[in-house]
């Protein structure tokens, strides 16, 4: 497996604005964007995108603060919600840019899922999973 190389602040704050990485980042945006945490770190990547505009707004507007607050915070919830829409895309699109085909990052989501779920079948205990109590079919009486 290839080693995950992090970009470093200033890279990553463009990478969050949307620039692409050098090809020594590649597997780092894979993880990014497949990572449990994954749609968590779009989000943070939203909320660095319209943090500044959040800032000058509540500085150049006129009136009362708790009004230019009150409107800044909405504004970030709805900009947080329309982010959110098309989260799978962005992810998508930052994979294809670090070099991967279409596809890529939802089908590494995917996987991970499957191979992560704990479900029947997946336990050593058998198809039912590990017993839970003693059972006579267990070695335990009831």
């Amino acid at each position: 497996m290839t080693e995950i190389v992090r970009p470093g602040p200033l890279r990553w704050l463009a990478y969050a604005f949307g620039a692409g990485l050098p090809a020594r980042h590649r597997t780092w945006v894979l993880h990014d964007v497949t990572a449990p945490t994954w749609v968590l770190r779009h989000l943070v990547r939203s909320v660095v995108q319209i943090a500044p505009f959040g800032v000058a707004l509540y500085l150049l507007v006129p009136g009362s603060p708790a009004i230019r607050a009150t409107a800044v915070v909405m504004g970030t919830v709805i900009g947080l919600l329309y982010s959110l829409a098309f989260v799978e895309a962005a992810a998508e699109h930052r994979a294809i840019k670090a070099g991967y085909p279409e596809g890529t990052a939802a089908a590494t989501r995917r996987e991970r899922r499957r191979r992560g779920r704990r479900g029947p079948g997946t336990y050593p205990g058998g198809p039912t999973g590990p017993p839970r109590f003693p059972t006579p079919t267990n070695g335990g009486t009831r």
